[in-house]
Formats: structure tokens, C-alpha cells, sequence
């Protein structure tokens, strides 16, 4: 398999990406990061330096995560660090994973350019709903729908503002209803209970 843009090919196993069709990737110390139709492949060791792959995240073996199970990527070009964060009930136990694709202050790279374009036109294309349902004052709840590329079935989401504890009764409460007013807007039927 061929990285688009460079002659060189990424330390990923073929399996990783086997019926994938490989659209944007950046090679890092120990493995690569991959963007396919499907989904974002991150197949780096764990990093003890710049440069290194993860910063903290998948480490032993790739990490194959859905396009439609991410809730965010953000890109902090200081410290050259990609960090996605999946779909969870809580923020605080969904997966995330955190990968230097490049030393901190090094150039930009058009590989990398390329994959970061890439990321947040695949997150983009996977939103079918994203509201922000306020609980207390202006913090509340974001209930998040996504849809794997060319599928139909939808992966649900909540993110819960700082301050809202999760665990709440009344806020679990709100949250289960904003998630079936989310549904019904949608034409769905109730959701699993």
C-alpha cells in the first residue's frame, strides 16, 4: 500500500486496512496513522519522545476507530499532537487517543496537511445531529449523532458539560429525554431503555 504523496510505505499491517482503501496517511516513529473511507488507523508504538507516536492511547497494537465513533479530533500544532476523542456515555470513559505526527515546532508537511483536512472532512460527513441541550444555566448536555460513511445505522453519543455531574438522577433524567426528542426528530423510533 501506498501513502498518497510519498513514495514510502507506512509500517501498518496489511490486515489493519484489508477492503480499505488508503485517502491520506503520515508515517511516525514506530507505525503510521491511516485515513480510509471507513476509519482512522493508528498502528504507532508508544512514543518516549518527539516524533515517537502516541502520546498516550493505543500503544501495544492499532487502533482501528469508526468515522462515525468520533466525537471530536482537535490538532494542537505546538506539540504536533492529533488528539481523537470517540463517542462514550461519559467524557470521562471515552476512549481517547493521542498521537504525535510531528516534533514539536517542526514544518508542516503536506502528508500532514492532507490527513488533518482529511480527519475533519470525515467527522463533518458523519454528523446527522449535534445539539447542545442546556441543564443548568448554559452547561448541559450535547447529544450527538453519527453516520458511518455509505451505512444507515447511527451511533448515539452524549457529552456533558463541565459541571454537570452524569450521575445525577435529574441529569440522566434530562439527558434520556433530550437523546428521545433528538430520536423523534429524526423519525425514529424510542430508543433501548
Amino acid at each position: 500500500m501506498r501513502i498518497p504523496g510519498r513514495g514510502a510505505r507506512p509500517r501498518l499491517p496489511a490486515s489493519a486496512v484489508r477492503g480499505e482503501r488508503v485517502l491520506a496517511a503520515v508515517e511516525v516513529d514506530g507505525g503510521a496513522v491511516v485515513g480510509t473511507q471507513q476509519a482512522l488507523h493508528v498502528t504507532a508504538g508508544p512514543g518516549d519522545g518527539p516524533g515517537d507516536g502516541p502520546v498516550d492511547g493505543p500503544g501495544d497494537g492499532p487502533v482501528r476507530v469508526p468515522w462515525e465513533r468520533v466525537d471530536a479530533a482537535d490538532w494542537d500544532a505546538e506539540e504536533g499532537v492529533l488528539t481523537v476523542r470517540e463517542l462514550g456515555p461519559e467524557p470521562d470513559f471515552a476512549p481517547r487517543h493521542r498521537v504525535r505526527l510531528t516534533p514539536p515546532g517542526e514544518p508542516a508537511t503536506p502528508a500532514r496537511d492532507r490527513l488533518l483536512q482529511f480527519v475533519r472532512e470525515r467527522i463533518t460527513a458523519t454528523v446527522v445531529l449535534q445539539r447542545h441541550v442546556r441543564l443548568a444555566g448554559a452547561a448541559g448536555v450535547h447529544v450527538l449523532a453519527r453516520r458511518a460513511p455509505g451505512g444507515d445505522a447511527i451511533a448515539w453519543g452524549l457529552r456533558f458539560d463541565a459541571g454537570i455531574d452524569p450521575d445525577a438522577p435529574e441529569v440522566r433524567r434530562a439527558a434520556a429525554a433530550a437523546l428521545e426528542a433528538a430520536r423523534a426528530d429524526l423519525g425514529l423510533p424510542p430508543g433501548p431503555r
